[in-house]
C-alpha cells in the first residue's frame, strides 16, 4: 500500500469531474460486475466453502499499482486505471469488508463455517485501515512534501513490495500443504476461469458502453486484477489462516500477475482495433 501511494496525489481525482463516465463504468464493473461474476462461478463450480469465501474475499479486495504498469504496457488508458486503483483503493477501509459481508450472506455456510460468515464488520475495517490508510498517507505525503525522497526509494519500495508478496504467498502456501495437495487442481482451475472471465468481463463492459478501447483496456485490468496479498493478510489476521481461503488467495496473487504479464504483452505488440469494432474477438 506504501509503494502504491508513492505513484499517488490528490491531482489524480480531479479526472473524475473531467470524465466522469469511464471512472463510473469501471468502479461498476469492478465493485459490482465482479462479485456478480464470482457468485455465478460459485453456483455452477460449487467448491468447497472455504475456497467460496476465498474468491469472495479477493473479488472484494482492492486491486494493486500492478494494473496501473500492466495497462501501460497494453496502450491503454493509465490515467484512468490510475484513477480506478486510487478511488478503491481508498474506499477499500468500507467497501472490502460490506462487499465481503453482503456477498457471502448469499452463501450457504455449512454449520462448522457459520462463524465465518457473521463478520465482525468494524473489526475488518480496523484492521484494513491498518493495512490501506496510514501507509496510504504516508505514501502520498513523502510524495508532496519530499518529491525528490520519494523519487529515489520509489523503484526499491515497489520490488520491496513483490519481494513481500512472494514471501506472504509463499509463507501461506507452506502452512495449507494439505490443502495444497487436495484442492489445487481444483483452485488452479477456478483461479484460471475467474480471472480470465474478469478479463473478458471488464472489457466488453466497457465496449458495450461505448467506451474506447484504450479505456476498455484499462477496465479489464482493474476488473481481472485484485490485490491477493491484502486478501492474505485479513485472511490470516481474520480468519486464522484458513486454508481454503488463502490458497485462493495465494495462487490469485501468482496467477493474476502471470495473466496480467502475458496479456500486457499480447496487447503491447497488437495494433488497437478499428474504432467501430466491437466484438468478442476485440479482447485479443
Amino acid at each position: 500500500m506504501f509503494g502504491v501511494a508513492l505513484d499517488l496525489s490528490l491531482r489524480d481525482f480531479r479526472k473524475i469531474l473531467q470524465r466522469p463516465k469511464p471512472v463510473i463504468l469501471g468502479l461498476t464493473s469492478q465493485l459490482i460486475l465482479l462479485p456478480l461474476l464470482t457468485l455465478l462461478i460459485i453456483f455452477i463450480a460449487k467448491p468447497p466453502f472455504s475456497i467460496q469465501l476465498g474468491m469472495l474475499l479477493v473479488a472484494a479486495c482492492p486491486g494493486g499499482n500492478i494494473s496501473n504498469y500492466f495497462v501501460h504496457r497494453s496502450h491503454g488508458n493509465t490515467a484512468l486505471s490510475i484513477t480506478l486503483t486510487s478511488i478503491v483503493t481508498l474506499a477499500a477501509v468500507l467497501i472490502t469488508p460490506f462487499s465481503f459481508y453482503l456477498w457471502t450472506k448469499l452463501l450457504q455456510a455449512p454449520p462448522d463455517f457459520a462463524r465465518l460468515i457473521t463478520v465482525d464488520f468494524w473489526n475488518m475495517i480496523r484492521i484494513i485501515i491498518q493495512l490501506i490508510v496510514f501507509p496510504l498517507i504516508l505514501g502520498m505525503a513523502l510524495k508532496k512534501y519530499l518529491p525528490r525522497f520519494t523519487q529515489l526509494i520509489s523503484k526499491p519500495v515497489k520490488w520491496f513490495s513483490v519481494i513481500l508478496l512472494l514471501g506472504i504467498i509463499f509463507f501461506a502456501l507452506t502452512g495449507n500443504t494439505d490443502i495444497i495437495q487436495s484442492q489445487l487442481q481444483h483452485v488452479f482451475l477456478l483461479v484460471l476461469l475467474h480471472n480470465g472471465i474478469a478479463y473478458i468481463l471488464g472489457y466488453q463492459f466497457a465496449r458495450r458502453t461505448n467506451l474506447s478501447h484504450r479505456d476498455a483496456r484499462a477496465i479489464a485490468m482493474e476488473t481481472g486484477i485484485q490485490n491477493g496479498g491484502l486478501a492474505l493478510i485479513l485472511i490470516f489476521n481474520y480468519f486464522d489462516g484458513l486454508g481454503g481461503m488463502a490458497l485462493v488467495a495465494a495462487w490469485w496473487g501468482v496467477w493474476d500477475i502471470i495473466s496480467g504479464f502475458a496479456l500486457s504483452s499480447y496487447w503491447a505488440r497488437a495494433i488497437l482495433p478499428s474504432k467501430g469494432s466491437n466484438q468478442l474477438s476485440d479482447l485479443l
